[in-house]
């Protein structure tokens, strides 16, 4: 057996932790966003986000992700590594890892890589259906929708699948497949199980006739901020290793994120007279999200032009939920599906030796498109199924009264902010 590369698996287990506080950066990021009334609620959703997580990964989500035998290209055996029994083994009463993978690190490292980001992409569905979801039904959505949708798509994109660079569409095109870090299986698939519940549970009292507006700006900066930095952990950790790769994919997510959070202040320069913090927050975000696919694989100058592609795109898209009329609470199809969709097609123009713009020929465009076509319509379906059974059943929302009245007090029995309690003390200080 090859001996244990210590600078890789010191560089990945360091990527799993930068992964893990994407959701904490998510939950400042969100929590600023929404009403003070429903703060609280927000951060509990992300905090279920992490906590039902891990518990379904370490019983059957890695398995079926990643350990366990492929069934027909979409999903492993969730009893093959059911908790973990082909990762983890006991050695004089303590536990260490089975073996090492292919870049000599142990296996247990991978399974707290692969959780962090099964973490992060249910954790960015909360954005769309802020200030009006029981927390009772979120838990359970989590559990379900990470066994039935997250881990198979993992598995069609990053286990030799359906999706992946090797698998039967691939190879029906004649191109491989590309999806650096997860344009497809977190950007994409998120927003489009964030789109099918919002449109299972509709809209929030007030949508389109009274303005939402964030009650805490600084808590959304400190989470874009917390984002960009776990992010380096995200993309250039998904080089697997310490290497040139990783190095490379750290400077054009930054390339890619400047460029779009730049554009998108330009945008909103010229269509509102402002360059506001939140436009600055969103931009960053945006631009995050389409180098995700790209990372290792557009150039410097390609990695600045989908940058500031995305930014304006998102921009302008996050518009569109006023338009069509429905209640994406903080803009996560207009900023996670545009963005996601846009970087994992782009790959197809930008592709250093494949793209159409870069040394390579139409086929790795027409395979990025059908890979996020598939993506679009298997998230779809499975969240569809799994949102309107929780709907007839127990039900996702809390009444009209209790939304008005504000979530946290609700679902939390708390308030984020005692308000009155400051105002009493301040009395109590003049007298």
């Amino acid at each position: 057996m090859e001996a244990l590369d210590s600078g890789n698996t010191a560089w990945i287990l360091t990527s799993a932790s930068l992964v893990f506080l994407m959701t904490p950066g998510v939950a400042f990021f969100y929590g600023g966003m929404v009403r003070a009334k429903a703060v609280l609620n927000m951060l509990m959703l992300e905090a279920a986000a992490l906590s039902v997580t891990m518990i379904i990964w370490t019983l059957w989500g890695w398995s079926i992700a990643y350990a366990g035998n492929d069934i027909g290209g979409i999903f492993g055996d969730p009893a093959s590594g059911f908790l973990l029994k082909d990762s983890m083994v006991a050695q004089d009463g303590v536990f260490t890892t089975t073996g090492l993978n292919a870049n000599n690190y142990p296996v247990s490292v991978d399974v707290a890589f692969q959780v962090a980001f099964a973490m992060i992409t249910v954790g960015l569905i909360c954005g769309a259906i802020a200030e009006r979801v029981k927390y009772s039904t979120w838990m359970i959505f989590v559990a379900l929708w990470i066994t039935f949708d997250y881990a198979p798509m993992a598995h069609m994109v990053w286990n030799h699948g359906l999706l992946s660079a090797d698998g039967a569409i691939s190879k029906a095109i004649g191109a491989a497949a590309h999806d650096f870090a997860g344009g497809t299986v977190v950007h994409i698939n998120a927003a489009v199980a964030a789109l099918i519940i919002v449109l299972i549970i509709g809209k929030r009292k007030g949508f389109g006739t009274q303005p939402f507006r964030p009650h805490n700006v600084p808590f959304v900066m400190l989470g874009a901020f917390l984002l960009w930095f776990g992010w380096f952990g995200f993309n250039a950790g998904s080089a697997f290793a310490a290497n040139g790769t990783a190095g490379y994919a750290w400077v054009s997510t930054s390339a890619a994120t400047a460029a779009a959070m730049l554009s998108w202040g330009f945008t909103e320069k010229i269509r509102s007279g402002h360059y506001t913090a939140m436009g600055a927050a969103s931009g960053m975000v945006a631009g995050l999200v389409g180098i995700t696919p790209a990372a290792d694989v557009v150039s410097p100058l390609w990695a600045i032009v989908l940058g500031a592609i995305v930014g304006i795109l998102t921009c302008l898209a996050c518009g569109l939920k006023f338009k069509f009329g429905y209640d994406d609470s903080l803009d996560v199809v207009g900023v996670h599906g545009v963005g996601g969709f846009t970087g994992t097609l782009l790959i197809g123009f930008f592709g250093e030796g494949t793209g159409l713009l870069a040394g390579g020929d139409w086929k790795q465009l027409v395979v990025q498109l059908v890979i996020a076509l598939v993506a679009i319509l298997y998230s779809a379906v499975i969240t569809a199924i799994i949102a309107f059974a929780l709907e007839k059943t127990i039900g996702w929302r809390v009444t009209e009264a209790q939304e008005v009245s504000g979530i946290d007090l609700v679902d939390q029995g708390e308030r984020a902010y005692d308000f009155a309690g400051t105002a009493s003390s301040v009395l109590k200080e003049v007298k």
